[in-house]
C-alpha cells in the first residue's frame, strides 16, 4: 500500500492528486520551484520540498533533483501528472533503481509508445488502421514518399508532439524547406531530429479513448472528442465523443483496447486516433501514457476516479471492476482557460490575478489552482483552471457550459474565455461533430 506519496508537477493537476490522496488517506509531498513555493497547491499538500529554481529545466524538468527529493521526504511512491517528466522513461527507471513505486506505466510501456515510429509498429501487430506515411531521413526521401501517398502530407516529430515539429505540406516545392524547419523544431523540443510524414486528412476529427489496465486485463472508459485545437493544442473536449454511429463509436474503443492488450499495459491511459470525416475511416495516432488533461469529461459520464485508479494500479492491485460495470451517463464538456490573449497571437499572459471567481451548481466541476492574488509565472504551461459540465444529455451540457463560461471572471491577466464563450456557441460545434479545422478557419475570418 501507498503511504506517502511524492507529486512531480505543479498547477491544477498537482491539486488534482492531492484531493484523491487526501480521500484515500494518503500522505502528500509536494515538489515545487522556487516560483511555486506558495501556489495553492503548496499550501494544501501536507508537506512541500524544494526541488529548484523557476526554470523548468532545473525543477520539474530535472530528474536527478526530482529523485532526491522524493528520497529526501520519505514518499514510497511518485506520481509525475501529466507533461514535465510523465512519459519520461528515465523518471520510471530512476524510481525503480530508489525503491520509490512509480505511479505510471512501466518503463517498457513508456518505450514502446514515447517513440511514433515504434508505437506505429506496435499498432500494426496488434491489427490497428494507420494513416499512410513513413519515416523519412532526407528531403528526397520524403518527396518520394508525398508523391507516393499524395498531398497534402504532415510532417511530424518522432520524439514528441504538443504541435512542435508539425508541419502541413500542400506543395512539393515547399517540402524541402519544411522537412529543415520541422527537423530543428523536434530537435530542440526533443533533442530528437527525426520526422514521419503520413497523409494529412482535411477534414478530421480528434477521437480518443480512456483505458485502464493492470498488466493483465484492460477495459476502456468509452470516447472522447478532442477536436477543437488551435496548433494542435487542444481547447475542449467532451465525452462520449458526439456524432458518431454506434458500430464505429465501438470499433474504435475495441481498437484501444485491443492495443493496450497488445502492450499489456499498466494504469491509466490514452489512445488516440484520427476520424477521416471524408474517408469514415479512423485511424491510429499514437497513445499517451500517462493521465490527461481532459480526464474529468470521463470521470463525470463514469463516475470513477481515474487518479485513484492509477493509484490502485501502482500497489499492484487488479482493476476494481469489468467492463461490462462501466456505465456512461449523460455528456460532460471541459474548456481549458489559459493566460493567454487571443487577439495577440495567443501571447502567454504571465502576472498576478486580481480577481477569480468561478461557478458552481449541480453539474459544474472547477480544477484550478488559482485565486486571487495568484502568481502566473512566465516560466510554464499557461493553464488557469479547466471548466467542466456535466449535463442530462449534449445539448443540455452546451447550455450549462455557455451560461458557466459567463459566470466566469479572472481579471488581472488576459485569458481565453471570451473566445471559448464564441467557440460554444458557433453552430458547428453547437451542432456537434466539429473538426480540427473549426478554430482555425473561425480565427482567419477574424471571429
Amino acid at each position: 500500500m501507498i503511504n506517502k506519496l511524492f507529486i512531480a508537477n505543479r498547477g491544477e493537476i498537482a491539486l488534482r492528486i492531492i484531493r484523491s490522496c487526501q480521500q484515500l488517506g494518503i500522505e502528500t509531498v509536494l515538489g515545487v520551484s522556487v516560483a511555486d513555493q506558495h501556489s495553492t497547491p503548496a499550501k494544501l499538500a501536507d508537506s512541500t520540498v524544494l526541488l529548484g529554481p523557476a526554470p523548468a529545466a532545473d525543477s520539474y524538468l530535472n530528474v536527478d533533483r526530482v529523485i532526491a527529493a522524493a528520497r529526501q521526504s520519505g514518499a514510497d511512491a511518485l506520481h509525475p501528472g501529466y507533461g514535465f517528466l510523465s512519459e519520461k522513461t528515465g523518471l520510471a527507471e530512476a524510481c525503480a533503481a530508489n525503491g520509490i513505486v512509480f505511479v505510471g506505466p512501466a518503463p517498457a510501456h513508456l518505450l514502446a509508445v514515447g517513440d511514433k515510429l515504434r508505437a506505429r509498429h506496435a499498432a500494426a501487430e496488434a491489427g490497428l488502421p494507420l494513416v499512410p506515411g513513413a519515416a523519412i531521413s532526407t528531403a528526397v526521401d520524403a518527396e518520394a514518399l508525398a508523391r507516393s501517398i499524395g498531398l497534402p502530407v504532415l510532417l511530424k516529430a518522432v520524439g514528441g508532439g504538443g504541435g512542435r515539429g508539425m508541419k502541413v505540406v500542400r506543395k512539393l516545392d515547399e517540402l524541402a524547406a519544411l522537412v529543415t524547419l520541422a527537423g530543428a523544431e523536434a530537435k530542440a523540443a526533443f533533442a530528437d531530429a527525426r520526422l514521419y510524414m503520413e497523409r494529412y486528412v482535411e477534414s478530421g476529427r480528434h477521437i480518443e479513448v480512456q483505458v485502464l489496465g493492470d498488466g493483465v486485463d484492460v477495459i476502456h472508459l468509452g470516447t472522447r472528442d478532442c477536436s477543437v485545437q488551435r496548433r494542435y493544442q487542444k481547447l475542449i473536449e467532451e465525452a462520449p465523443a458526439p456524432v458518431l454511429k454506434p458500430e464505429l463509436r465501438a470499433a474504435i474503443e475495441q481498437a484501444a483496447v485491443a492495443f493496450a492488450r497488445h502492450l499489456q499495459y499498466r494504469s491509466a491511459g490514452t489512445v488516440e486516433f484520427l476520424y477521416d470525416c471524408d474517408r469514415e475511416a479512423f485511424y491510429f495516432l499514437e497513445m499517451n501514457a500517462r493521465i490527461q488533461v481532459e480526464h474529468p469529461v470521463t470521470e463525470m459520464i463514469c463516475g470513477v476516479d481515474l487518479i485513484a485508479q492509477q493509484i490502485r494500479i501502482a500497489e499492484g492491485r487488479p482493476l476494481g471492476f469489468r467492463q461490462q460495470e462501466v456505465l456512461q451517463r449523460g455528456h460532460s464538456i471541459e474548456c481549458r482557460l489559459n493566460a493567454e490573449d487571443p487577439a495577440n497571437d495567443f501571447m502567454p499572459s504571465p502576472g498576478v490575478v486580481t480577481e477569480a471567481v468561478f461557478p458552481s451548481g449541480p453539474g459544474v466541476r472547477v480544477d484550478t489552482h488559482i485565486e486571487a492574488g495568484s502568481v502566473v509565472p512566465p516560466n510554464y504551461d499557461s493553464l488557469l483552471a479547466k471548466l467542466i459540465v456535466h449535463g442530462s444529455d449534449r445539448a443540455d451540457a452546451v447550455q450549462k457550459m455557455q451560461q458557466a463560461l459567463a459566470r466566469c471572471h479572472i481579471n488581472g491577466i488576459v485569458t481565453n474565455i471570451g473566445l471559448l464563450q464564441r467557440l460554444l456557441v458557433e453552430p458547428a460545434f453547437v451542432q456537434g461533430g466539429a473538426t480540427t479545422a473549426l478554430l482555425p478557419a473561425m480565427l482567419a475570418k477574424g471571429v
